[in-house]
């Protein structure tokens, strides 16, 4: 009846109240270096803020361990738009509103460069005991948040018990973790250049124009084959990518200490951080497709850190099969091994299409320096800070702020030219 218009639920406020503490508290813990073995590394410390939550420097992969001289096993992604990625599937089929649901787009989806873990408190728990990581143990995470000054807010939000027990207290700081990188305004802000133009705020330049087509065009860049870039068919913002897991054969990086032993891989999806999949073959070599918003703001590319330069990670791209002896290692004889950090069994699953179709020595690159740059200065335009405030918002994004235990996943992809399982994996 007019005037009778109920509030929302004491559940549902409590749920609120509960979620701004743990983020609160989550914000804490994320810069605090009190929760690695070191005391001197935190979250923050291989995912700075003030780069969007990319890395911070320039290194292949960040060291850390108990004395911090570790090194990791991967370049650290970004944490934005974690909100994005669905759940990991081997067979995933797009939303309905967003792309064409009858396609199997295959290995998809999964918050690490292997897709092995779908929650934020999963993911946020993997570094702080990754022994090359934050290296510590569930005692010591639970002994640190014990002395924190913010030790208080966590009971707040789970009770007055939730770090007595060490297996407690660690799913406790997990939880907390999850919560602030769920906050939208921090993590998901959609405040790029490029958001600007998607909803009328903006014109782009000739050059982002171009940029924007060679991008899209499946005879040219077709970037968006992986990075989609048009908004979904209800509106939502692009993630530009579709999360899928793809072998693209990345030159083995010398400097990664690992790499020293020639007999080890990194193989992605079957291991060695992932386990299920060990020991079927084709899933060897596949990594997660990352979202290319923010970008420009990195210094370290692909899973292994091998490249440093946005315009030589789309060079690669274009040229990767006709100047092979410009990416990969020689033998003994100076002989080029193509696809020299994966081995050859796996060769099959490394991806063929566009740019990378019709690629041999001497064929010409489907781009050329122009375009290149181009193509750079289109996804310069991701980096978002360019507005204020996210324009999609009073449209089509919702308040998820009450979800305290799992996430609302959104899939972003767009098909792919070839359907699950074939013989060349995306």
């Amino acid at each position: 009846m007019p005037g009778n218009e109920a509030g929302p639920s004491p559940s549902h406020a409590r749920a609120r109240e509960r979620t701004a503490l743990l983020r609160e508290a989550g914000r804490a813990i994320f810069s605090d270096p009190a929760f690695s073995a070191s005391g001197r590394q935190s979250c923050a410390s291989c995912h700075d803020p003030a780069r969007r939550y990319n890395p911070p420097n320039a290194r292949d992969v960040q060291l850390g361990g108990p004395a911090l001289r570790d090194p990791g096993l991967r370049a650290p992604p970004t944490l934005t738009y974690l909100d994005r990625v669905p759940p990991y599937d081997n067979h995933h089929f797009d939303s309905e509103d967003e792309a064409d649901n009858s396609i199997d787009n295959g290995p998809t989806g999964g918050l690490t460069w292997d897709g092995r873990v779908d929650t934020g408190a999963q993911q946020a728990a993997i570094p702080l005991t990754s022994k090359f990581e934050m290296a510590n143990s569930a005692a010591g995470v639970a002994a640190a948040a014990r002395k924190a000054a913010y030790a208080s807010t966590l009971r707040a939000a789970l009770g007055n018990d939730a770090l007595d027990e060490d297996a407690h207290a660690f799913a406790a700081v997990a939880r907390a973790l999850a919560a602030f990188e769920d906050d939208d305004a921090e993590f998901s802000p959609y405040t790029s250049k490029y958001d600007a133009f998607l909803t009328g705020h903006t014109q782009l330049s000739a050059q982002e124009k171009r940029g924007l087509a060679l991008f899209n065009d499946e005879k040219k860049g077709n970037c968006a084959q992986c990075h989609r870039s048009t908004r979904g068919l209800d509106g939502t913002p692009p993630a530009l990518s579709d999360y899928g897991l793809i072998a693209l054969a990345v030159p083995r990086n010398a400097n990664l200490a690992r790499n020293r032993d020639p007999a080890f891989f990194d193989l992605g999806a079957c291991g060695p951080e992932r386990r299920d999949k060990a020991g079927q073959a084709e899933y060897c070599g596949l990594f997660r497709t990352p979202t290319l918003r923010n970008v420009a703001l990195r210094r370290t590319f692909f899973h292994n850190g091998k490249f440093h330069d946005l315009r030589e990670v789309v060079e690669f791209y274009v040229t990767r099969d006709i100047t092979p002896e410009r990416w990969y290692a020689k033998d003994a004889r100076g002989k080029t091994i193509a696809y020299d950090d994966l081995p050859a069994r796996y060769h099959a699953n490394i991806n063929r299409d566009a740019p990378f179709a019709e690629q041999h020595p001497g064929a010409a690159p489907r781009l050329n320096a122009q375009e290149i740059d181009d193509i750079v200065a289109f996804m310069q335009m991701l980096t978002d800070g360019y507005l204020k405030t996210n324009p999609y918002r009073d449209r089509r994004m919702t308040d998820r702020s009450s979800n305290l235990v799992g996430r609302t996943f959104s899939a972003s992809s767009r098909p792919r030219s070839q359907i699950w399982p074939h013989p060349r994996p995306r």
